[in-house]
């Protein structure tokens, strides 16, 4: 696959054959991002705008604690602090609670500045990977040679696949097979692991070695319940 600004991204989350690649994706935006909200983004009016309205959810405050000096993080809170009390929560108090206000303060329990630019990012991202994978036998197989695709990736995948602009007839038949196979597999091994866990606890079995099986509960709880960004 020829390489230009967009498929590069796309050839370096695909290469290392490690997990599901569209969870890489997220993972580097999530990255990407709460980078420059700490960094770049400072100086931003317009950002600030937005993340004064939206904020942060507890894992991308977290986040950007973790990589961002205190003095970044203290400024964005002081902004967004200063919004809530003065476009969200009421003036003062009233003889009932103000109804826009309670909206107001639900839908920014809501919102995330981080969550909403990754979850439009990925789009663009995946339909990349459906362009590629129909203009390329190389990056077809590339596909086919991943280790997963986890189940709820599955799904994201797919409704952009059939959506507009997704992929054509021509290929959708052997790219839902190739996307059902990813994700079948890996469910069936973890399946026949936690099975063969089940069946070392039977007397007849007893002194045999757990082999692989031995972290397939561990492995089964990451595999369904990630926390994605």
């Amino acid at each position: 696959m020829r390489e230009n600004i967009t498929t590069i991204p796309i050839n370096d989350l695909f290469k290392p054959k490690d997990g599901c690649p569209i969870c890489r994706m997220t993972e580097m935006l999530e990255k990407n991002y709460v980078e420059f909200i700490v960094g770049d983004a400072m100086m931003e009016p317009n950002i600030r705008i937005e993340t004064n309205k939206k904020g942060f959810c507890h894992r991308h405050f977290s986040k950007m604690f973790a990589v961002g000096q205190k003095l970044p993080n203290a400024l964005i809170l002081e902004s967004h602090l200063k919004a809530i009390l003065t476009e969200v929560l009421p003036k003062k108090a009233g003889s009932k609670p103000d109804k826009k206000s309670l909206e107001k303060i639900e839908a920014l329990d809501k919102t995330c500045y981080v969550c909403d630019r990754i979850d439009r990012d990925i789009h663009h991202l995946l339909s990349t990977v459906l362009s590629e994978y129909q203009k390329s036998e190389e990056f077809r197989q590339l596909y086919r040679e991943q280790p997963y695709i986890c189940l709820n990736h599955y799904a994201l995948i797919m409704r952009d696949a059939t959506g507009k602009g997704g992929v054509s007839s021509k290929f959708m038949k052997q790219f839902h097979q190739d996307t059902y196979d990813l994700t079948k597999n890996k469910l069936a091994e973890l399946k026949e692991d936690i099975t063969y866990f089940c069946s070392m606890f039977d007397y007849r079995n007893n002194g045999k070695d757990f082999g692989k099986s031995k972290d397939a509960i561990e492995r089964s709880i990451e595999y369904l319940t990630e926390e994605k960004p």
